[in-house]
């Protein structure tokens, strides 16, 4: 796999639903019923007009990504420097992706870095960023 790592390379990405279970569902597992995820009539009155997804169950589609392409490696060692761009709600279809951007080979180890995204169906970035992790060669 070490081998197959250059700078340049497109991650296979995903696609993700948002919808009101998935936000229902992560509130629950979260414990943040923050009235803009989960109360219509409070959201609506809100600068947002009305539900929006956590910010944490969007990252954690970026973070399947990363986990879909580099396994363990990414779980165990794997950082990320994100910003929330645009908030996401229910209905809409995210893309969620990344390239390699850097691979330094430093003797024992190798060190990737990736442009990584979540945009929306209309293009507007949700989230966008930076993911790094160490391979260290031989295991």
């Amino acid at each position: 796999m070490i081998n197959d790592i250059k700078t340049g390379t497109q991650l296979p990405g995903c696609e993700k639903k948002v919808d009101r279970r998935s936000i229902d569902l992560y509130a629950k597992a979260s414990g943040d019923y923050n009235p803009i995820h989960t109360d219509e009539e409070f959201a609506g009155k809100s600068r947002f007009g009305g539900i929006i997804a956590h910010g944490m169950l969007v990252l954690s589609y970026l973070s399947q990504m990363l986990t879909n392409n580099f396994g363990e490696k990414w779980t165990e060692n794997g950082r990320l420097d994100i910003r929330f761009k645009t908030p996401a709600r229910p209905g809409d279809v995210l893309t969620i992706g990344g390239i390699i951007r850097d691979v330094k080979d430093t003797g024992e180890k190798m060190l990737v870095v990736c442009d990584v995204f979540c945009r929306n169906q209309h293009g507007e970035p949700v989230i966008i960023g930076e993911a790094t992790m160490k391979f260290w060669k031989g295991g």
